[in-house]
């Protein structure tokens, strides 16, 4: 296992091809001058030690300097030691509404972008914790299962979008019994679903199905993301709007938050109804609420005592600097002695 202390220092690699480009202008620079002012007998005559090949080298050593003193500052460190460590959280399933509803621009920049920034500014505030996501639409879909991975979770939210499911409506009830089936800890006592949505439901019997999972030991809190007024839902193609959807009288459709939906789901599960359009409230209120509960412990693996590895890179740059001595483009009169390309004339 290893760690990058910082990676921003790999965009000084970004210099190589730079020096790389400047080198081979300069290199056809000086020959198109030296053919234009020279023989090019007479100029072997008069510089009978300069090499190009030593220029080359020369540039390849610098360049190869270049990527260990990069490694050397971005400082990559590795786990010597793989420990048994004790954590203490909650299991935690987001529930994504990914419908076409949530395209609608009410909220900036849009319900679902929106929602994807309320479950990563709560993911970043979470310790101990596991977490799971699940999307859907018409129909629901396994995302994440159960993780304490939170960069691979936020990896894969980023990627949910409107197409990942074929029918489209808002199956909220799908969402909650498939999020039942997510909890693989029966000692974890708390167990909750985050469902982030703008209260569209078309799978109908909500109430039955939140008591269900409230009987089960999940505590449901709904997230409503947009507003009342509504907005129409944009179709666009390449970040272009398209048109705007219709209904099959050709009505342009209006999707409102449906707040009464949401704040009974969370009524019937033991859980609240949460106003999404400010992230920060959101997230401090979850933080409340989890907070609030009673963590469990339980056992995972981590790599520890990360270990430094920058001087060997370090090392490897000065050793290479040291080394672009020996490729001058004329020789000195030590080097030439030490004869290290065998270019001594023969007798």
């Amino acid at each position: 296992m290893y760690q990058l202390e910082q990676p921003i220092y790999f965009y000084i690699l970004f210099a190589i091809p730079v020096i790389v480009v400047v080198f081979l202008l300069l290199l056809v620079w000086k020959k198109s001058i030296q053919k234009k002012f020279i023989d090019k007998e007479l100029l072997k005559k008069l510089s009978p030690n300069r090499s190009i090949f030593k220029s080359v080298l020369k540039i390849l050593v610098l360049c190869l300097a270049i990527v260990c003193m990069s490694f050397a500052l971005v400082n990559p460190k590795i786990g010597t030691k793989l420990e048994t460590v004790k954590r203490e959280g909650v299991d935690i399933v987001f529930a994504l509404d990914v419908s076409k509803s949530m395209l609608a621009e009410d909220i900036a920049p849009n319900r679902l972008e929106k929602s994807k920034q309320l479950i990563t500014q709560i993911i970043n505030g979470l310790a101990g914790d596991r977490i799971g996501i699940i999307g859907y639409a018409g129909s629901a879909f396994p995302q994440v299962p159960i993780t304490s991975d939170f960069s691979a979770a936020k990896l894969f939210l980023n990627g949910m979008n409107t197409n990942m499911v074929s029918s489209q409506g808002t199956a909220i009830t799908q969402a909650i019994e498939m999020a039942q089936n997510f909890y693989d800890d029966e000692e974890q006592t708390n167990r909750v679903l985050f469902l982030i949505s703008d209260g569209e439901d078309h799978g109908g019997n909500i109430s039955s199905i939140a008591k269900n999972a409230s009987e089960k030991g999940i505590k449901i809190f709904t997230i409503g993301v947009g507003t009342v007024e509504g907005a129409p839902i944009p179709i666009k193609k390449n970040g272009i709007l398209q048109y705007y959807k219709r209904d099959q009288n050709n009505e342009q459709v209006i999707t409102r938050l449906g707040e009464e939906t949401l704040k009974e789901i969370a009524n019937t599960a033991n859980g609240e109804y949460i106003d999404g359009t400010n992230t920060k409230a959101v997230v401090d209120r979850v933080n409340a609420i989890l907070s609030g509960m009673d963590k469990k412990e339980f056992e995972a693996k981590q790599f520890t005592d990360f270990k430094d590895q920058f001087q060997w890179f370090l090392a490897g740059a000065l050793f290479l600097l040291v080394l672009d001595v020996f490729f001058l483009e004329r020789q000195t009169a030590w080097l030439k002695k030490l004869n290290l390309f065998n270019e001594k004339e023969k007798q």
